[in-house]
C-alpha cells in the first residue's frame, strides 16, 4: 500500500441541482442526468460485499442454490480493509459473479453474528435481489441448501401500483436478508427482458437498505452523485407478507448513477417503524457494503462535510496508488468509494 492521507480535501463543491421525486417503483427508464465528461461522482455500482463467518459455506450456498460463479477464490483483501481505522483485516475473501453483476464475500473468523431478532424495517437491513426466471424452482433449491424464509406463505405477487412483480425474501446461511424478484413482460430493468438464457438465476438487479429519514439519505447520496430514478410508496397484504411485517407502509426509492443495475434502493419504512443500527462494526455479519466506481472521491468527501455529513468519513486515503474511502450512511449502511476501477 502507498500512503495513506486521510480525509483529502479540494474546493467546496457547488451546490447540487434540487431532484423531483416522481416516477413508479422500478420505473428506471429515465436517461441519466449527468454527463459522461463529469469529473467526480460515483459511476456504477461494482459489486456488493458481505461478511461471513464460514467462507466455504457461504460459497456453496450462493454457487449451489443461487447460480453464482466463483472468479476468484482466494481474492486480494478489498481495498477498503488496508485502511487505517477500517477495521480488522480478513482471513480470507472470494469474487462471485451473478451474470454481469459481482459479489464480493469476505470471512471475518470472529464475525459478530446477525441479530437474530431482526425484522425487515430495522436499519441494518440490507438486501440483495436476485432476478429469476423460474421463482418456484429458485425458492425450492435455496430452502434446499438453509435458505430460511422472511416472507410469509411463499413467494408473493405484488399489486400493479406497486410494480405486478413476484418476490420472495429470506436468509442465507449467515442471515444476510436476499430476495428473489421476478419481473412480468414490460415491467423492471429492460436488461433482464433482453436475457435469453435457460439459466433459473440472471443477475443482481438491486441492493436494498431500510433507512429512518428518506429525504436525508437521499440528500446524502446526491451527494455522491446518485440521483432518484423512481420513487413509489408500498403497501398492502402483499407487502406484508413479503416483509413478515403488520400494517406496512413502505417508501421505495431507486438510486442510480450513470448505469442501471444494479442500482440501489432506499426502504424508507413509515410504519412500522425499525430499530436504530447499534453497531459501528465493520467487519459483523450484518456489515453489508455498496462498493462504487467513484471519480474525484476527494471533491465527494468536502461535499460530505460541507454538507452536514462529516461523520460520514470512517476513513479514506491511497491504496495501490488511487483514492479509496469508506463511508458510513446516516443509517449506519457502509458505503465504499474506488477510484480505482
Amino acid at each position: 500500500m502507498h500512503g495513506v492521507e486521510p480525509h483529502l480535501r479540494r474546493p467546496p463543491l457547488q451546490p447540487a441541482v434540487p431532484v423531483c421525486l416522481a416516477g413508479v417503483v422500478r420505473d428506471l427508464g429515465q436517461p441519466a442526468r449527468r454527463g459522461a465528461a463529469m469529473s467526480h461522482g460515483v459511476q456504477a455500482l461494482l459489486r456488493i460485499g458481505r461478511n461471513t463467518a464460514d467462507l466455504d459455506r457461504a460459497l456453496a450456498f450462493y454457487c449451489d442454490a443461487l447460480g453464482f460463479r466463483v472468479d476468484d477464490a482466494n481474492a486480494a483483501p478489498p481495498a477498503w480493509t488496508r485502511l487505517p481505522g477500517a477495521g480488522s483485516p480478513p482471513t480470507r475473501c472470494a469474487q462471485l459473479s451473478l451474470g454481469a453483476q459481482r459479489l464480493e464475500l469476505t470471512e471475518f473468523a470472529d464475525a459478530e453474528p446477525y441479530p437474530a431478532d431482526s425484522d425487515s424495517c430495522d436499519l441494518w437491513f440490507q438486501h440483495c435481489a436476485i432476478v429469476v426466471n423460474d421463482m418456484q424452482a429458485v425458492c425450492t433449491r435455496a430452502t434446499q441448501h438453509g435458505a430460511a424464509p422472511i416472507s410469509r406463505d411463499g413467494p408473493q405477487h405484488l399489486p400493479p401500483f406497486t410494480g405486478s412483480v413476484i418476490a420472495w425474501k429470506f436468509r442465507d446461511p449467515d442471515g444476510h436478508p436476499l430476495e428473489l424478484i421476478h419481473f412480468p413482460a414490460g415491467t423492471g430493468d429492460p436488461i433482464w427482458q433482453a436475457l435469453h438464457t435457460y439459466a433459473s438465476t440472471l443477475g443482481i438487479d438491486h441492493s436494498a437498505i431500510s433507512v429512518g429519514d428518506a429525504q436525508r439519505s437521499i440528500a446524502f447520496h446526491e451527494l455522491l452523485g446518485l440521483y432518484v430514478a423512481s420513487h413509489g410508496l408500498n403497501r398492502g397484504f402483499e407487502q406484508q407478507r413479503l416483509d413478515d411485517l403488520d400494517d406496512v407502509e413502505v417508501d421505495v426509492v431507486a438510486l442510480q448513477g450513470t448505469t442501471r443495475a444494479p442500482h440501489l434502493e432506499l426502504l424508507g419504512y413509515r410504519q412500522p417503524r425499525g430499530r436504530a443500527n447499534p453497531s459501528t462494526d465493520t467487519t459483523g455479519i450484518a456489515a453489508d457494503r455498496v462498493i462504487w466506481q467513484a471519480q474525484g472521491i476527494d471533491v465527494l468527501l468536502d461535499a460530505l462535510t460541507d454538507g452536514d455529513f462529516t461523520d460520514a468519513i470512517i476513513a479514506s486515503g491511497f491504496v495501490d496508488g488511487a483514492i479509496v474511502a469508506l463511508l458510513r450512511d446516516p443509517d449506519g449502511h457502509l458505503v465504499v468509494l474506488d477510484e480505482s476501477e
